[in-house]
């Protein structure tokens, strides 16, 4: 079955890897630098998406909002 995770913006690729590497860290979870993480818990890898999405939800509400205050953690 072909992938649907189709970036709408190719060239936001390298950024929303380093964002799945932070949250990673963040929570403790180890993923491997080669791209291949298929021994990953499926609860952990929703616990990172899940994490990841909040983050995006929180960048866009600040955009819109005008602030120019960091990212809240």
């Amino acid at each position: 079955m072909a992938s649907r995770n189709t970036l709408v913006v190719q060239q936001a690729k390298a950024g929303i890897d380093q964002l799945k590497f932070e949250v990673a860290q963040e929570l403790g979870i180890a993923l491997s630098p080669t791209g291949y993480n298929g021994n990953l818990a499926t609860r952990d890898a929703g616990f990172i998406g899940g994490n990841i999405t909040k983050r995006l939800v929180q960048i866009a509400e600040q955009q819109l909002s005008g602030s120019a205050a960091g990212i809240r953690r």
